[in-house]
């Protein structure tokens, strides 16, 4: 399997396992103003949604990357190393605004930002 392109897929997929979870075992759920409804979610489904937001924003730096590191043949043990650590790191990020460890997902996004950067930075040289 192409590591790199199994990792975009993840990431991709990822914003909409967040929304799943702030729907999941919804009663009340108005889907003719779904954004209204999640706008008045408190605890995991207000974090799950949050979540959601950010997975949003994190997809395409992390997946223009992978297409520039692919595309200029970074080496692929490194690309594939980098890949792996994102969406280790945002599957983690995911767990913790879940369970509200504020310092652990800011740890979890930042090593998942990191990680973006050193495979545009191994393009640079």
């Amino acid at each position: 399997m192409n590591i790199p392109v199994g990792c975009v897929l993840i990431a991709g997929l990822l914003p909409l396992v967040s929304t799943a979870i702030a729907k999941w075992g919804f009663r009340e759920f108005d889907n003719h103003n779904p954004r209204e409804w999640l706008s008045r979610q408190t605890g995991f489904r207000a974090r799950a949604n949050a979540a959601q937001h950010n997975a949003f924003e994190a997809f395409p730096f992390f997946a223009v990357a992978v297409v520039l590191g692919m595309g200029l043949s970074l080496d692929p043990a490194v690309l594939n190393r980098y890949c792996v650590v994102f969406v280790a790191a945002r599957l983690l990020y995911l767990l913790a605004y879940l369970f509200d460890w504020a310092g652990f997902r800011t740890l979890c996004w930042l090593v998942a930002y990191a990680s973006c950067l050193a495979i545009y930075l191994q393009l640079l040289v």
